[in-house]
């Protein structure tokens, strides 16, 4: 019954697309708090590259679940899950609204959806699928791999980018792990929809924000050249100083860059470049995965932010007051 159900708002989209200064003017108007739903924005010490809420920002309202690991910690989408869900009954204690806010999908399915137990690893099939890649050569091995991804499970192989070869080999694996009663494998998307535990107690109103790509597009380049104005340089030196340059945080967008410039593989004109470009595809990815929700309310903003704010506000009005409404029957 909806008089048993907490309120809560999800605001995701893409990189850069204005999702932290929305989260802070809904949480201020609404009695909110917010729920960092980003992969990096965990990892204590790394600011700059992780176009974390600002000092000033997150003592406006406040924030949870970033700086909650360090760089060189294993933190899993289940810790994710886990600890933010810890937060949002933080939260509904207090008579607060949770707004979880972020671009990094698979923590948001893990808090919402729950995870499904993962199958033994089979190292051999990984290993023999990374020898065919190196085999066929850059250019036709994980197009080659994205084919077989495709067969196996088409959802999975629509989310995950033709290049992104260890993704690729993870998704066949854990199809090819698991047998159905006559035999076939079973597609990996189709195990996360069983055993998962999932999130209870909340009513969940999810929008989205989907800016013109042109527009878009913009505030990644500005924003991946600030960084390096701001000094991304020196806090992904310092960071591979205390942690190394294998530390797995920093395989992350914009440190990896930075990375090839300390050892002279490029220049700081193309670290940029190759940032601002990793960043649209990212962006890319990020609406292909969201898009597959068909509970997501897209806020365009064609007019401009002031539009996705009115429009944002409007909605979210609108689900707490359906929500007070189901308390008093």
């Amino acid at each position: 019954m909806t008089s048993e159900l907490l309120p809560m708002v999800v605001l995701a989209g893409p990189t850069a697309s204005g999702k932290t200064s929305l989260a802070i003017r809904l949480a201020e108007q609404f009695g909110g708090e917010i729920v960092s739903c980003d992969s990096v924005a965990v990892y204590r010490e790394m600011e700059i590259g992780t176009a974390k809420p600002s000092r000033e920002e997150r003592a406006m309202v406040p924030h949870h679940m970033i700086d909650v690991a360090w760089p060189d910690e294993q933190f899993t989408a289940g810790d994710y899950s886990r600890l933010a869900r810890e937060a949002l009954r933080g939260i509904s204690s207090r008579g607060m609204l949770p707004i979880v806010a972020g671009g990094t999908g698979l923590y948001l399915r893990a808090l919402i959806d729950g995870l499904f137990p993962a199958p033994v690893a089979r190292p051999e099939l990984r290993d023999r699928l990374r020898r065919r890649v190196e085999r066929l050569g850059p250019e036709s091995g994980p197009a080659h791999l994205h084919r077989v991804l495709a067969r196996l499970d088409a959802a999975a192989a629509a989310a995950i980018h033709p290049n992104d070869v260890p993704k690729i080999i993870r998704a066949i694996e854990v199809s090819l792990s698991v047998r159905s009663e006559k035999g076939g494998a079973i597609p990996m998307t189709e195990q996360w929809k069983q055993g998962r535990d999932r999130l209870e107690g909340y009513r969940i109103l999810r929008l989205g924000l989907n800016p013109p790509r042109a527009r878009l597009y913009e505030r990644i380049n500005q924003r991946a050249a600030e960084m390096f104005e701001r000094g991304l340089l020196e806090e992904t030196a310092r960071l591979i100083e205390r942690y190394g340059r294998e530390c797995r945080a920093l395989a992350a967008l914009g440190y990896v860059q930075v990375a090839a410039i300390l050892t002279g593989e490029v220049t700081r004109e193309e670290a940029v470049a190759q940032a601002q470009q990793g960043h649209r595809n990212y962006a890319k990815r990020q609406l292909t995965w969201f898009r597959r929700d068909d509970e997501m309310h897209w806020l365009s903003g064609l007019g401009g932010e002031e539009e996705i704010v009115e429009q944002a506000f409007g909605l979210v009005e609108g689900f707490l007051k359906h929500q007070r409404e189901g308390l008093l029957q």
